[in-house]
């Protein structure tokens, strides 16, 4: 994922899940560009509990030019959800070269879309709409916990 070590030398595994898709299941149309395009809702468990922030990043590895960045969020209050259309921290560029979230919308079959869920030993001293790039690097050497959630989407 990056050239930085993000990673502490004993992480915490962080649970994270959805109420709208499993685990390698199928993102229903409401969250991507054939639907209303908004952040599903997140379940997220396991929180080590000298955490300060957590931080989230939705990709697509899949993407035909290259890992396709669809939301940056950091500095997001420990907490035990997600809200669906929601936005609980700061936000950062994605690949479209806006801040937000974007939903999945791969030109031509399935694709995998990572949900990868960090806690963090620190609140990121970040603005909003960077790249992620940048917050990896703010990231680096902070990171005591990780959890992933994989979704699928395939448009009609």
């Amino acid at each position: 994922m990056s050239p930085f070590t993000l990673f502490h030398i004993n992480t915490t595994t962080l649970n994270i899940h959805s109420a709208a898709f499993t685990h390698n299941g199928y993102i229903p149309a409401k969250y991507t560009c054939d639907g209303a395009g908004i952040n599903p809702p997140l379940t997220l468990g396991d929180i080590p509990e000298n955490v300060q922030t957590l931080a989230l990043i939705v990709e697509d590895p899949d993407a035909p030019h290259g890992t396709f960045d669809h939301w940056l969020l950091w500095n997001i209050a420990p907490t035990n959800t997600i809200e669906e259309n929601s936005v609980p921290g700061e936000e950062g560029l994605n690949s479209k070269q806006k801040i937000g979230y974007t939903g999945p919308c791969p030109p031509q079959g399935a694709h995998h879309y990572h949900f990868r869920l960090f806690a963090l030993d620190t609140i990121l001293d970040l603005p909003g709409g960077v790249d992620k790039h940048t917050l990896l690097k703010a990231m680096d050497g902070h990171v005591i916990g990780t959890g992933e959630l994989i979704g699928l989407y395939k448009r009609q």
